[in-house]
């Protein structure tokens, strides 16, 4: 049987949580719209092809945002029940911290369960979903479900590459060039590519290139080779699995953030109103949420280039925020 505070309790910070969530995908989702806006107008890239776009990537920015969002909404509900001395009743009543903390982290069990649901099987296949329609809208076509390899299509050449590296390089490319009726006019293999940049395109190493003349052909091998392309990494990266979410201790580590997020709210609503509005609580939630955020993804990134242990990694930012949590909490008891 769940004690009735708990029904209370899970009811109001669902909700908030719900409400804080919604408000930040429709903020990501205005910046991600503006930042398209560029590309409307090109190659048939239309605006509703853009909002499109924009909807499909949301559930990625659901996964992205799910903790912080948890963190906040938590904060508002506990600093709510601090003002109208709902957890002074409680804890009058008998109710301990502990028993407060492991009812929060009963609640906050469903938001590690939708997080994991999200970030495992729900956002990826929507990115490479939402890739396919951009490029398809801008008369592109990409497809990487073949066995060798990934095929782009690029202007009048096709291209065939075996693999991409974690930094976007290439290694194994072929290129296929046409003319305008259709017939083929050279082949281009490469062991690698790496792109220099926009203006300069990609510097292919070690081509073999065989030209089609008419009657005869012409082989000539290379030591690198300019191929100008609208394929840049960017483009890659979205077709790739992102290297941080590859990680089993990633995957398995980010969505408990939830719960550490949960436990660090708890300390706020233990505050009495003299010691801050709600508004300022809030405000400190939202701070320590993109902290969070921001030291999440510097360990991730410092992780990939430094080759840290996986687990160490994905790790450090929960452990830090959790003990920053207990630390906030002994000094509350302690007043």
């Amino acid at each position: 049987m769940i004690p009735v505070y708990v029904r209370y309790l899970s009811r109001e910070i669902y909700a908030a949580v719900l409400l804080v969530l919604l408000a930040f995908l429709g903020l990501f989702a205005f910046f991600d719209l503006v930042n398209e806006l560029d590309e409307v107008g090109k190659n048939g890239y239309m605006l509703y092809h853009a909002a499109v776009y924009v909807a499909m990537i949301l559930p990625g920015r659901v996964y992205e945002l799910m903790p912080i969002a948890v963190l906040i909404g938590t904060l508002y509900a506990l600093t709510t029940f601090a003002r109208h001395s709902e957890i002074t009743v409680l804890r009058a009543s008998g109710l301990s911290t502990t028993r407060f903390l492991f009812a929060l982290l009963g609640i906050g069990s469903v938001f590690v369960a939708l997080t994991f649901i999200f970030g495992e099987y729900l956002a990826p296949p929507a990115e490479r979903a939402a890739q396919q329609w951009r490029l398809a809208a801008t008369r592109s076509m990409v497809s990487q479900e073949l066995r060798t390899g990934l095929w782009v299509r690029d202007g009048r050449r096709f291209v065939n590459v075996r693999s991409v590296l974690p930094d976007t390089s290439l290694q194994g490319v072929r290129i296929y060039e046409f003319d305008e009726r259709a017939a083929l006019v050279s082949i281009s293999e490469a062991e690698t590519g790496v792109h220099e940049g926009a203006a300069e395109g990609w510097r292919l190493r070690d081509v073999q290139q065989t030209r089609f003349l008419g009657d005869r052909t012409e082989t000539r091998v290379l030591p690198d080779l300019v191929w100008k392309s609208e394929l840049t990494p960017e483009v890659l990266s979205v077709l790739m699995v992102v290297p941080e979410r590859m990680s089993v201790w990633k995957k398995l580590a980010y969505p408990f953030a939830a719960l550490v997020m949960m436990g660090l709210a708890l300390p706020f609503g233990y505050m009495q109103t003299r010691m801050g509005g709600v508004s300022l609580k809030v405000f400190s939630g939202i701070m320590i949420g993109v902290g969070f955020h921001l030291l999440n993804g510097l360990f991730s990134n410092l992780g990939v280039i430094n080759g840290w242990v996986p687990a160490v990694a994905a790790l450090t930012p929960s452990i830090v925020f959790l003990l920053a949590a207990m630390a906030m909490m002994w000094w509350v008891e302690r007043r």
